[in-house]
């Protein structure tokens, strides 16, 4: 803010230079340029005002308050000086209505009503800004969630494959050692029977 208002001043200050050397050739002019310098003095006393209000806008409640008092009254002397020299010169100007109107308290109360509002509306910009990048974040945080999950349930669908397969295999090789061991008793069977035949023939030819 302070390097804002020294910005102010300086421009102020060639601003009241300006018109201070303009009044000057308003004074020692002919009667061509006399309305075009009239026109350029007109312009930079209502841009000096401007500077003014924004200078006392920004140094609301600093030490450069009492700066602001002391240039409105240089410059109401650099007004009263040029409202001298071009009623001596014969030259129309309406800059005694402008200025009344410049310092008047109602348009300065205006102007600070108009930045509070504007100081209100930015503060409530910010809050909405806040809560955008708090909404953004939380859209993130879930966002990230729902790819922890997936991959989550990425990898239990990868081991419920790696199972199945694993119960298959079991399954395969359950069924081939089942049939092996129906092979076995078979055999076993075919053995005994083989067995009991001889037995039986041998018994047989010892009877008889």
């Amino acid at each position: 803010m302070a390097t804002l208002i020294q910005s102010y001043e300086q421009q102020y200050s060639v601003l009241t230079a300006d018109i201070t050397s303009k009044i000057g050739r308003l004074k020692l002019g002919n009667e061509d340029n006399r309305d075009q310098v009239t026109r350029e003095i007109q312009a930079n006393f209502e841009e000096a005002n401007d500077l003014l209000e924004q200078l006392e806008l920004e140094s609301r409640g600093g030490a450069a308050g009492s700066r602001v008092a002391a240039y409105r009254a240089e410059l109401q002397r650099v007004r009263d000086e040029y409202r001298s020299i071009a009623s001596s010169a014969g030259v129309y100007t309406d800059a005694e209505d402008n200025f009344e109107d410049w310092t008047s308290n109602d348009q300065r109360q205006k102007l600070l009503d108009n930045t509070e509002r504007l100081e209100r509306t930015g503060k409530s910009l910010t809050e909405g800004y806040r809560v955008v990048l708090e909404t953004e974040q939380i859209g993130a945080a879930v966002l990230q969630d729902l790819s922890l999950q997936r991959e989550t349930i990425q990898r239990s669908r990868g081991r419920l494959r790696e199972t199945d397969e694993q119960l298959n295999r079991s399954s395969r090789l359950m069924n081939s050692m089942i049939m092996r061991s129906l092979q076995d008793r078979f055999v076993l069977v075919m053995v005994f029977l083989v067995l009991g035949v001889l037995l039986c023939i041998g018994l047989y030819f010892y009877v008889t």
